[in-house]
Order: C-alpha cells, then structure tokens, then sequence
C-alpha cells in the first residue's frame, strides 16, 4: 500500500473515509478483497506470497492499513513480512494499543513500515521509524512511503482531494467518483518537487503520482472503505492491471457488530 488518503471523523455522518492504492509489482501473486475463510470476520485482499495483507476492516470494525516505508539503505533480506502486521490485528482481540506497544519490541526486526490501526473511537498511528504511538486527531490526512502527512506533492494532492470529497451536501455517488479520481491521478510531480529516497532520480518520477503504472511495478488496486456514524460500512475495491485499467470490482455492505 502506497498511498492512503484519510478522513477522521470530519464528516458529520461517517466516522471513517478511506481512499487507497496499494502498489506491488505485478509478478507477486495476489487474492482480491474477501473474507477470508480462516478469520471469517476479516474482509481484506491477500498475499498470496506471505499470506498478509496491506488494508482491512473487520465485522467488530477493527480498522488496519500499511505502507512500506521507502529506505533501500535499510534492507533486510530475513525479515517477516509486513502484510502479517495488518491481518494479525485485524483477526486478534488486543486493543490497538495493545498491540502496537507489544509492536514496539519487534518493530525492528522487520524492514521499514508504517502502520495504521483503528478501533471503536480511536485511530492510531506508528512508524518503526520512531517507535512512536500516535493517536490521529479529527480531520483529514494521508500517508504515502513516510511519515504520516510528510508534504510529497501526492500526500498533498490527496489531502486536497479527500477535503474536497467530503464536503457535506456533495452526494453519496458524487464522493465515490471523486475519491476515485484522486487514486486515478497519473500526473508525476514536477521536478523540483521530487523527493530524495535513495531510489534513484527514474524512480522517483515513476513513483510520484496517486496512480503508478509500469510493466512490472504498479498499482495493483484501489479501495475505497467508508465507516458511518450508524456503523454501516461500505467496501469497494478495483483490481487494476499494469496499464492501470480496472479488471475487477468486489463491493461489499455491512453493518458493524
């Protein structure tokens, strides 16, 4: 997962907005959104590779999502996959600080993350970076390859776009194409807006839109999940192709236990 764009309680009638594209490159086997039948209460996609997952909300409304922090001078070739962080949560009992301070112990044995994990009133962020458990106040914000909020020209453009989508009169159907514009964005940022990651000078043009699209690395599928404030949820996945085409659609409607 690359890019999440967030809103927390900003909306006076749903608690939970979410935009996001989950980047991969394409050889990596992968399932669409389901629930998955070893924790029937789990609606997410899966690696099939390591058998995690990158975003994902539960029945009880527990709420995960990662992003890879970008860093190639902090490789591990051992180290366990990240994806697990994100179904382990969402099929355990410990509340999220439970879990994110049991986290903190083993945060640095697996290569560099971030880490977003939502349940009943809270929603809470962590880096490995820092070690650090935040709680993520009210209002909008996204997440790329960085810290919370770092002001990369698609954090910014994403930030822009989900304020402009969640204007309260604008329309139920209205938001969804909106919110699916912003994840639809191809336009690289300019030059002189690039970041330094250590990727190389290509590799930071390729990976500065919402949208990445190349014959082997790429947004492999957008998501847009919506939490109200009556705990009715609706879940809307696109499978994407290495061209960025939608191949697939898995939409799911439920209400919280």
């Amino acid at each position: 997962m690359c890019l999440i764009a967030l809103a927390w309680n900003a909306h006076p009638d749903y608690r939970l907005i979410v935009g996001a594209n989950r980047d991969e490159w394409h050889e990596r086997p992968t399932a669409a959104a389901h629930w998955w039948r070893d924790a029937p209460d789990v609606l997410a996609g899966r690696d099939l590779k390591a058998g995690g997952t990158w975003l994902g909300i539960s029945r009880q409304g527990r709420f995960a999502a990662l992003t890879n922090f970008r860093d190639p001078s902090n490789r591990k070739s051992d180290a366990p996959s990240r994806g697990r962080l994100v179904g382990d949560f969402l099929a355990g009992g410990d509340s999220a600080s439970e879990y994110l301070n049991a986290l903190r112990k083993s945060a640095v044995h697996y290569e560099g993350f971030n880490l977003l994990l939502g349940e009943g009133d809270g929603l809470f962020y962590f880096s490995s970076r820092t070690l650090e458990i935040r709680a993520v106040p009210p209002g909008v914000h996204a997440l790329s390859n960085h810290m919370l909020n770092e002001p990369w020209p698609k954090v910014e453009m994403a930030k822009s776009a989900m304020e402009a989508a969640i204007q309260p009169k604008m329309a139920a159907d209205a938001r969804q194409m909106a919110i699916y514009g912003l994840l639809s964005n191809d336009v690289r940022a300019p030059e002189s807006a690039l970041p330094d990651t250590g990727v190389g000078r290509e590799w930071e043009r390729i990976l500065s839109p919402a949208l990445i699209v190349t014959d082997k690395y790429g947004t492999r599928c957008s998501t847009i999940l919506s939490v109200s404030s009556r705990r009715e949820v609706v879940f809307e996945e696109r499978t994407r192709d290495c061209a960025g085409s939608v191949t697939g659609v898995v939409t799911e409607r439920f209400s919280l236990a």
